[in-house]
């Protein structure tokens, strides 16, 4: 019996940093009703807060809802009318600037500049270092166009890979690049949901749109969690709707 269900962000809930829309929101609404509901993204807190925490129902149970802000790295939990942080492993000063310098190598190096970027494109998130090919506010529409199959990134990623050994390095959302931790992916998040919430792997299952080898959802399914491959947020809100069918 799945007790609960994970969901992957950018591509999955929401179009890239967009608000969770209405329908979204009442359909995990629902699924809270019947299971615990998670959520892991490589964005930090002030995007889940943008994109679902201020956007659900009043419903909505938000006492079975587990927010895990870059990459499972911090958990955000409800209690007594306010979200709380329950943990957050950051990178130091040192790590930091080594990732950041790793970046500006690569991306001279594979030479995938585009022509127009919307703000900064590296993001430190403490406990995740965040490349957005196009920039941090870049419009959905642009997004959608520039690496649509990955290919880009997959370059970038390889690149990345010799400069920073000993760190992760996943693709993610619509043009994002996240390095944490050796170690630190969506499995290893799932891994420590498990024990904050003491729901076993094998009662838990993943939604994603990059469950693939080399995106940032595959972890999950790599440590045994059942999986759901969707395309858009269309396409979950018609897994909600069969699962909440089946656990009633």
């Amino acid at each position: 019996m799945i007790k609960l269900v994970a969901f992957d962000l950018d591509g999955t809930l929401a179009e890239s940093k967009q608000p969770i829309k209405p329908d979204m929101g009442e359909a995990l609404s629902s699924l809270l009703s019947v299971a615990d509901v998670a959520i892991i993204s490589g964005g930090d807190w002030p995007q889940f807060h943008k994109q679902v925490a201020s956007r659900l129902p009043a419903s909505a149970d938000l006492s079975r809802l587990w927010l895990m802000p870059t990459t499972g790295t911090k958990l955000y939990t409800h209690h007594e009318g306010a979200w709380q942080v329950d943990y957050a492993e950051l990178f130091s000063e040192q790590e930091r600037a080594n990732i950041i310098k790793a970046f500006e190598l690569s991306l001279a190096a594979t030479g995938f500049t585009p022509e127009q970027t919307w703000g900064e494109r590296i993001e430190d998130r403490g406990s995740q270092i965040t490349f957005s090919a196009l920039g941090q506010q870049a419009p959905v529409s642009a997004k959608e166009i520039w690496d649509p199959n990955f290919v880009k990134r997959k370059v970038i990623q390889a690149d990345l890979r010799t400069r920073l050994p000993g760190l992760s390095i996943n693709m993610g959302g619509a043009t994002s690049i996240d390095i944490t931790r050796e170690g630190v992916d969506k499995g290893y998040g799932l891994k420590k949901l498990r024990d904050a919430s003491g729901i076993p792997l094998e009662q838990m299952m993943f939604i994603g749109d990059a469950i693939f080898p080399g995106g940032n959802d595959y972890p999950a399914k790599e440590i045994g969690l059942e999986t759901a491959r969707v395309k858009d947020p269309d396409g979950t809100l018609a897994a909600i709707a069969a699962i909440v069918a089946c656990l009633r």
